[in-house]
């Protein structure tokens, strides 16, 4: 006698929980493979970005006007950013080498207590730059709004980008988006653990650099009334 078997329900609820795990599982890897294309793909075109274009001494740079500054903190757990202090002494450089007539210093000022185009500012006077050839950018909230109000709003076709090498490269992916032309030159890198933390959040920043340009059409926060510089 032949005992034909019964699927119970527990049976098909079973079968279909492994298919909605199996796929799942597939629909995640797929998932992780996308966003780690994307990480990759992001950090290339920001690196041939600046191909050619970037240097690490101002004696080696071809004389150009302006120069940009990208701002960050002066201060991290109270003691000094050496992101800001590298900035500032290649900016610095620059002006003592007569590649650059003036600065744009730009960056973060949506509250009163925070401040970093004057600190910048504060800083380049130190260091030998006339006061009178720096101009404030107070709506540098982003490295796109910097970039993208160094055309729009300063008029300019051309420009120095003044930051670490991996921050330079970036900036140049925005401004060739944009059509403005740029040199950069890079400041010292950071080591140790606030540099590796850095490595890290550049990895995003690039991704949100290629959905920005490509994707989101993103705009900077605030754009304003064109302003002159010291030229």
């Amino acid at each position: 006698m032949t005992i034909v078997g019964v699927l119970t329900p527990m049976t098909h609820l079973s079968k279909r929980v492994a298919r909605w795990i199996r796929r799942t599982i597939l629909a995640g890897l797929a998932a992780m493979g996308l966003a780690i294309g994307m990480v990759l793909w992001a950090d290339r075109v920001a690196g041939q970005a600046g191909e050619g274009v970037l240097y690490d001494e101002a004696e080696q740079m071809p004389e150009t006007p302006v120069a940009l500054v990208f701002g960050c903190n002066r201060l991290v757990k109270g003691l000094p950013n050496l992101y800001f202090k590298y900035r500032i002494e290649a900016a610095a450089a620059l002006w003592k080498a007569g590649r650059v007539k003036c600065f744009i210093v730009s960056g973060d000022n949506h509250v009163d207590h925070y401040n970093e185009p004057d600190d910048m500012k504060a800083a380049l006077v130190a260091a030998g730059v006339p006061a009178e050839q720096i101009v404030c950018d107070y709506a540098g909230f982003r490295t796109l709004d910097s970039v993208v109000r160094a055309k729009e709003v300063f008029g300019l076709n051309k420009v120095v980008l003044v930051s670490q090498r991996f921050h330079n490269e970036r900036a140049a992916y925005l401004a060739e988006s944009i059509g403005l032309d740029v040199l950069g030159l890079n400041a010292r890198e950071v080591s140790g653990p606030a540099g590796r933390k850095t490595d890290y959040r550049e990895k995003l920043a690039r991704v949100k650099m290629w959905l920005d340009v490509h994707l989101l059409g993103t705009e900077p926060r605030f754009l304003g009334e064109k302003e002159e510089l010291p030229l």
